[in-house]
């Protein structure tokens, strides 16, 4: 999106192997410190951590302005339990950035230099809202798999539903990490009984097309920032059952724009899903309420924040 506003960019890395992503980001640094003025570290809080790490340890050395994006939910964590590596990453740094308030009061709390607010963006034109019926639960769940995302209890609200005697299906769309919690969530389904479509990743039109045949969009995470999945949901007019973990209640107004229930309750989040069933009209105001927060988000909103940012 920033080449659209006539910035030049340059990328890494797109590897899937973790050894062959730390190499190119490091080579890609290297290659084009005598071009660049900014280097974006996206820093998360699993494995991911320490490629910002090393980054941003790396453009000291060179002496590159760096700018660390807060993305990981659990980040706080390694405030805690990382504090010298938190502080050799985000203390020398040019400015921090984060997509959710949660993080922004938690690194300020921690001490950290002000942290600037700029929300994660869709470009809105590619969402086209829908007013959805819900005869048939037709589930939809979109992240990476991984345990921190909790996606075996996608697989329980399924067979919840269905032993309450629902008509319910779910579809899964996500790369796997490689953790092991897709094949976890694939042997829980057939314990169970249950019959779960896996897409794997998919591109962002494929997705948007893919949720047409849906009705509830559900987030079953242990932690979370500011997912952009859930605001391209809010966007179709999906309906948004999330856990109220990190940043989720931060942007979403419980039974305004989403219903939120407690992590790891099952029980919870089926019977907030039941009741979007039988209350189609506050389900249509809900999302009506989502839809205009979505638009909060748009591109053309958040670019200024971005341009300001870079300056």
């Amino acid at each position: 999106m920033l080449e659209a506003e006539g910035m030049t960019v340059y990328y890494a890395s797109s590897k899937t192997n973790k050894l062959y992503r730390l190499l190119d980001m490091i080579w890609q640094v290297l290659r084009n410190r005598h071009r660049v003025s900014i280097v974006l570290i996206d820093t998360y809080s699993t494995w991911n951590f320490y490629y910002a790490l090393i980054i941003s340890q790396l453009c000291r050395l060179l002496r590159l302005r760096y700018i660390p994006s807060l993305n990981g939910g659990n980040l706080p964590m390694r405030l805690q339990q990382n504090p010298v590596f938190c502080r050799m990453i985000f203390k020398p740094a040019y400015k921090l950035v984060s997509p959710s308030i949660y993080l922004k009061e938690a690194f300020e709390t921690a001490g950290f230099k002000p942290v600037t607010y700029i929300p994660n963006s869709i470009t809105l034109a590619n969402y086209t809202f829908h007013n959805y019926s819900y005869e048939q639960l037709d589930l939809l769940w979109v992240r990476s798999f991984s345990y921190i995302y909790n996606p075996t209890m996608a697989i329980k609200v399924l067979k919840t539903l269905l032993d309450k005697g629902y008509q319910a299906s779910l579809t899964m769309v996500g790369p796997d990490t490689g953790d092991g919690s897709l094949q976890a969530t694939k042997a829980l389904a057939k314990t169970l009984g249950v019959t779960v479509t896996y897409t794997g990743k998919l591109s962002k039109p494929e997705w948007i097309a893919l949720a047409d045949s849906h009705n509830i969009f559900i987030n079953t995470t242990n932690y979370d920032n500011m997912p952009v999945s859930v605001i391209e949901a809010m966007a179709l007019g999906l309906p948004v059952v999330s856990t109220r973990v990190g940043g989720i209640p931060y942007f979403l107004e419980h039974l305004k724009e989403a219903v939120l229930v407690p992590v790891e309750n099952v029980e919870a989040m089926v019977e907030a899903i039941i009741g979007l069933k039988a209350n189609t009209e506050s389900t249509k105001q809900l999302t009506q309420n989502a839809r205009i927060k979505a638009e909060n988000f748009d591109w053309n909103h958040v670019k200024q924040d971005w341009l300001q940012l870079l300056q």
